[in-house]
């Protein structure tokens, strides 16, 4: 079978490629005009709290749910796993540390973006097609700094705090499966947090959790203002937004995490 420039699988591949530079770019376009935004007229406080309510604590049932049962498999695969190996004594240590590093954050992130980000760019799809934010315009309201702004804001600074929650939620199901089913003590188990407890850890985790609110709330109003088509549009803008805001945390975590373990975790 030849292959040429012409050829469809050649031709498919090249305007999937300049579809995705052109979504760079106008997420870096929507950025500058975010930072232009916020330097002309700093968004309503209320507005950023309202969202942060809605993010934040919207989210926190959820979160709650999931972070209780990823202790407690955290903690029946760590048991499974130091069986004759490593003494149970660093049970709660190996939950705390993996917690706080890297599962708190990164599945907080999830579902997060596939609840926060699905119904921002089902908002703000939902204003474009039914041309809600176009008539901001006309009224002189600018949408970036009244739609977009306070989202993204909230985004990047509830999920941190969300995130700690996760992470003590976390810790406490682990520690009621280990001291219930394993057969570790609860003062073995407390002992082992408190000695192996490091602020490094819980700032990198942290500064992930900063990172992937900023993603999940940048890509829910992207796709949000990128909508067209009526309701298949939103939709389609909808799935979008979740699929790009998971995908993005993933590819940043370990990005992040190559930075942080070569910086933060080495020690010189």
């Amino acid at each position: 079978m030849e292959w040429s420039l012409s050829s469809p699988g050649i031709a498919t591949a090249r305007k999937r490629t300049l579809n995705w530079v052109a979504a760079v770019g106008r997420v870096t376009l929507m950025y500058g005009d975010m930072i232009q935004a916020v330097r002309r007229k700093a968004p309503s406080l209320r507005l950023v709290v309202d969202q942060m309510g809605t993010i934040g604590v919207g989210s926190l049932g959820l979160v709650i749910v999931v972070s209780l049962f990823t202790g407690a498999v955290a903690a029946v695969q760590a048991a499974y796993q130091f069986s004759n190996v490593v003494p149970l004594r660093y049970l709660g240590a190996v939950i705390m540390r993996s917690v706080i590093i890297e599962l708190g954050p990164v599945l907080t992130a999830l579902v997060v973006g596939g609840r926060v980000g699905a119904a921002i760019a089902a908002e703000l799809g939902t204003m474009r097609v039914t041309e809600q934010i176009d008539a901001l315009r006309a009224m002189g309201i600018s949408p970036v700094r009244f739609l977009v702004v306070p989202r993204v804001i909230a985004a990047t600074v509830m999920l941190p705090v969300v995130t700690i929650f996760s992470d003590a939620i976390a810790v406490l199901g682990g520690f009621a499966v280990a001291v219930m089913s394993v057969g570790v003590s609860p003062g073995t188990y407390l002992n082992s947090l408190q000695d192996f407890f490091f602020t490094k850890d819980l700032f990198s985790g942290l500064l992930k959790a900063v990172c992937f609110g900023n993603i999940i709330g940048t890509m829910g109003c992207f796709f949000g203002f990128a909508t067209e088509g009526g309701a298949e549009g939103v939709g389609l803008a909808t799935t979008r937004a979740v699929v790009s805001s998971c995908v993005l945390v993933l590819v940043t975590d370990y990005l992040l995490a190559t930075v942080l373990f070569q910086i933060i975790f080495t020690e010189r």
